[in-house]
């Protein structure tokens, strides 16, 4: 799922080599937390969040095999 996050992302930003997804595991749920340099948060987040809920919703689409919820948050 790391991967697919990074692919998705990597051709989106300026500076590729910022790019961090951290993943966090609970029970029931899976969080990864994607970060991206200041200059590129804009890219990701896209007009009115449509990029990032475009990538939010391959995402999710990709994890529904799995018996865990996915969350996608881009941070700071």
């Amino acid at each position: 799922m790391k991967d697919l996050i990074l692919t998705i992302v990597k051709p989106l930003v300026d500076f590729p080599e910022d790019i961090q997804v951290n993943v966090h595991e609970e029970d029931q749920r899976v969080t990864y937390k994607l970060s991206v340099s200041k200059s590129d948060m804009g890219k990701v987040i896209g007009k009115q969040g449509r990029v990032a809920k475009a990538i939010r919703t391959v995402v999710y689409a990709a994890g529904s095999s799995q018996q865990k919820k996915i969350f996608l948050e881009i941070v700071e």
